[in-house]
């Protein structure tokens, strides 16, 4: 810290006119003068907001953050920025994902903070934080909130993915509005995200595998002391990663991603997963693309055994050894030379990781389940790709070939769903066009379309499903996703029609729409995209500028990283 200049010095340390304008307001809030003579500034970035009930808690973690840094001789300063609550924001948390990322980026740009703590718990808080700080490329570590404690209902242990299964047993009267409203609470009874291996944990289990947080980082409850604990330490680590000038590029390396991806494999983590990771390799400059999730992925097995792809949850996780116990048992095809933010490497942090519930936590030679990760299928229905989770999917329809039963939009989707007249069996495969990035917009998590009724009453449970949308990570089933291009950009899906046969070979990677060349030419010429009628504000620059969802679905424009200076001075 002798040799580099701090960033916030060029704030507190000036003399004059300029540093009294920037000591003086901050002193109001009864800070002694000695901070500001050469302590590491160590911003807080908080996503809590009470619209974010996942994050509901932060204010207690960023106090915890707040003691660790005072005691490694920094200088804490909280910060709030936009918070992306995914059970109530409308119509869709990943619209905003990139605008939060903007938020992000140049709070911490613009400034005085020479590190920086990200706290994030839901969804789309954590890919979105921390693309806004490879954007600046400081020192940075990552914080979670913590999955919620289990739910229990009627002696049932329960959570997020229990909502799919009651919304069919409504729906087949065989739970009441009454059942379902008392379900809510015994669900969701404590602070945190999704008890599940829904997105917020995978995003979490991410955070850990690239090596930006401290190890248990991923699984410890929310409501587990340990929550505040491991914030605390994190606040006396980064005044430490200031020291060293340990930055974002120095810890998200290729082989970082390479971990992630075979880690999440492991964990049989949300397809989500996809799209966020290649958002946050595109900010930080690391060449990535979708068929690397295949390729790092392909024969890394199912260890964890959470729902939705197996019986447990993410609490039950912690307790048999954690994340470390995980990636321990992964160390023969890892890269455990990988640097991670507490200056050790991915091997190093892992090595004395116990597993206490083989129940819970497998090994390679014993798996859950032999097929994990994520499938990345092609074929002229998706030229750039669209995206399968095989654990999570019925292994019978991983080959199928049905014809397809057509909904425009989801608002077509919801008029006709239950309508008794609907041509559909079990066999046919369900398309759902104009919910990707630009059709939504905003690329919703309406891909896991529910089952008709009439089939539900047959004692159907699951058909192959295709859109250009995504599926909550708590979701499952046989669900084709993120097909790129989207329908709304003029890609095939968008010429599919009612009754064209459809092939799905996951084993082979293929998704084929068995129509040829010269008829999807004559359908194209009658082809009108959808008019949204939006034409001004974010959203509308949004569409303008949203890439497809094989790169990220990040804004073209905030690609790469424009670094911490600041070229102009106010004063």
């Amino acid at each position: 810290m002798k040799n580099k200049r701090l960033r916030s010095q060029d704030w507190f340390g000036k003399e004059g006119k300029d540093g009294f304008i920037y000591r003086a307001w901050m002193k109001n809030q009864g800070i002694p003068a000695d901070f500001f003579e050469g302590k590491p500034v160590i911003g807080i970035c908080n996503t809590w907001s009470e619209l974010t009930p996942c994050n509901a808690h932060f204010r207690d973690l960023a106090e915890s953050v707040k003691k660790g840094v005072l005691e490694a001789g920094g200088f804490p300063v909280e910060f709030p920025v936009m918070s992306l609550g995914e059970t109530l924001i409308k119509p869709t948390a990943m619209l905003y994902r990139n605008l939060a990322s903007m938020d992000v980026e140049e709070s911490i740009r613009a400034n005085p903070v020479d590190g920086v703590v990200l706290l994030c718990g839901c969804d789309k808080t954590t890919p979105s934080l921390i693309m806004g700080a490879c954007s600046v490329d400081i020192p940075t570590l990552v914080i979670s909130g913590g999955p919620m404690l289990k739910g229990h209902w009627r002696g049932k242990d329960i959570g997020t993915s229990d909502v799919w299964r009651f919304a069919e047993a409504y729906k087949l009267g065989e739970i009441s509005q009454k059942e379902f409203v008392e379900a809510e609470a015994c669900m969701a009874r404590t602070q945190g995200h999704c008890a599940v291996m829904g997105t917020a944990s995978t995003m979490a289990t991410m955070v850990e595998a690239l090596g930006l947080s401290l190890p248990n980082n991923a699984a410890i409850p929310a409501a587990d002391a340990r929550r505040k604990v491991i914030s605390q330490l994190s606040g006396r680590r980064i005044v430490d990663m200031v020291k060293e000038d340990l930055t974002l590029s120095k810890v998200l390396t290729r082989k970082a991603f390479e971990n992630a991806i075979m880690i999440n494999a492991a964990i049989g983590g949300s397809t989500n997963f996809v799209i966020h990771l290649l958002a946050i390799a595109g900010r930080i400059g690391v060449e990535l693309n979708i068929e690397d999730f295949d390729k790092y992925s392909h024969n890394v097995p199912l260890l964890a055994n959470i729902q939705p792809s197996g019986e447990f949850f993410m609490e039950d996780l912690y307790y048999a050894g954690g994340l470390p116990a995980v990636i321990k048992e992964l160390a023969s095809i890892i890269h455990q030379d990988a640097l991670t933010v507490n200056g050790k490497t991915m091997g190093e942090n892992c090595e004395d990781a116990e597993k206490f519930d083989l129940n819970i936590i497998s090994s390679l030679e014993n798996p859950f389940k032999p097929e994990s990760g994520i499938v990345v299928v092609k074929g002229n229905l998706a030229p750039n790709g669209a995206v399968i989770k095989p654990s999570a999917a019925t292994p019978k329809l991983m080959k199928h070939r049905g014809q397809a039963v057509v909904f425009e939009t989801i608002e077509d989707y919801h008029a006709r769903i239950d309508d008794p007249a609907l041509e559909i069996d079990e066999n046919s495969i369900m398309v759902l066009k104009n919910v990707g990035p630009k059709g939504y917009p905003g690329m919703a998590e309406v891909g896991n379309m529910g089952i008709p009724k009439k089939l539900l009453l047959k004692g159907v449970k699951d058909m192959v499903r295709i859109s250009d949308g995504r599926m909550s990570g708590t979701g499952f089933g046989t669900v084709v996703l993120h097909v790129s291009p989207e329908a709304a950009a003029g890609g095939t899906l968008a010429f599919v029609q009612n009754g064209d046969w459809i092939s799905l070979d996951v084993e082979n990677r293929s998704l084929e729409l068995e129509v040829s060349p010269e008829e999807l030419e004559q359908r194209k010429l009658n082809w009108q995209p959808l008019d949204l009628g939006i034409n001004r504000g974010y959203v509308n620059l949004y569409i303008k500028h949203v890439e497809q969802a094989h790169l990220g679905a990040d804004m073209d424009f905030l690609k790469g990283k424009s670094g911490s200076t600041v070229t102009r001075d106010s004063h």
